[in-house]
């Protein structure tokens, strides 16, 4: 009778498995993962915050009042007013736009190079595969700060060339990845198939390798923003970055230091704890998705 029952529960939950969609069984297991869920839940009202922030908000991150310098947190300035009497929050908030506009589309470039060189790379070998990986070998042999800060001063400050400068250095790691994925899927069944079909080589790889391996490529991309970030906070904060007067979280923290002598804590820890919030984030976030997307992890069954 044990036996019976225990096929029984068995089959009812393959068959209840067999039924979920892909997207439902997504679904099912981000959201065992909770700490992902509110990682991707604050992220949600950064975005909100961030290109709303001229309907929330009061003040411009350009308002000047000379009469309120330095101000620290209060009712009417949450986040305090920096030298020139400008609200730090709306600083903040101004700043999340630009910081998320950076970081997602310098990994946006650098996804779409390194995944088309990793697919070629992977798919065709010989000397495309040994070009392609040498040329990530010699970037991978820079930490990625120092390549974006080699980059930099070749093309100068500025907004773009931030984005240029992280673009290239998230191309070998996306590369990478792809190839990988590309030497696993392409002696497989269907991909076999496939070619003896007469399918031509760009709708094998694009059609039929590609998406078996965008699960790994989305997390990585996710994981990557944060890192982005925070390079490009970097970049700004040693002034290889934006200008010093624009809103940017890594500009702000380095105008901000320059007062810890004097007891604004404020002008530094805010853009400092958005920094850190931002990137842990995304890199939680990712982790979740990480699980999410691979059944072996799922442990939620």
């Amino acid at each position: 009778m044990t036996t019976l029952t225990n096929d029984t529960a068995q089959n009812a939950l393959v068959k209840d498995t067999k039924m979920r969609s892909p997207l439902s069984e997504f679904w099912r297991r981000l959201k065992a993962r909770r700490l992902a869920l509110f990682a991707g839940g604050l992220l949600g009202l950064l975005f909100v915050f961030a290109f709303a922030a001229p309907i929330f908000l009061p003040f411009t991150p350009d308002a000047f009042d000379y009469a309120n310098t330095l101000k620290e947190p209060s009712f009417l300035h949450w986040a305090g007013t920096d030298e020139f009497g400008r609200d730090v929050l709306a600083r903040l908030m101004f700043g999340a736009k630009l910081s998320l506009l950076i970081g997602s589309s310098s990994v946006t470039i650098g996804a779409v190079i390194g995944v088309t060189f990793g697919l070629f790379a992977g798919y065709y070998g010989g000397w495309i595969d040994a070009v392609t990986m040498r040329i990530a070998d010699v970037l991978f042999a820079f930490p990625g700060i120092l390549l974006a800060i080699g980059i930099i001063a070749i093309l100068g400050p500025g907004i773009l060339n931030v984005i240029i400068a992280v673009a290239i250095f998230s191309v070998p790691a996306f590369a990478r990845i792809v190839r990988g994925g590309t030497l696993g899927l392409k002696e497989s069944t269907y991909v076999e198939a496939a070619r003896a079909a007469g399918a031509p080589d760009r709708i094998i790889m694009f059609r039929h390798i590609l998406p078996g391996i965008l699960g790994a490529v989305i997390v990585y991309f996710t994981m990557r923003v944060g890192t982005s970030i925070l390079t490009a906070a970097s970049l700004s904060f040693i002034g290889l970055g934006v200008e010093p007067s624009v809103p940017e979280w890594g500009a702000m923290l380095s105008a901000g230091r320059e007062y810890l002598m004097a007891g604004k804590w404020h002008l530094t820890f805010f853009p400092g704890f958005a920094i850190f919030l931002t990137v842990m984030c995304f890199n939680v976030f990712g982790d979740g998705l990480r699980d999410a997307l691979d059944p072996k992890l799922d442990e939620t069954k």
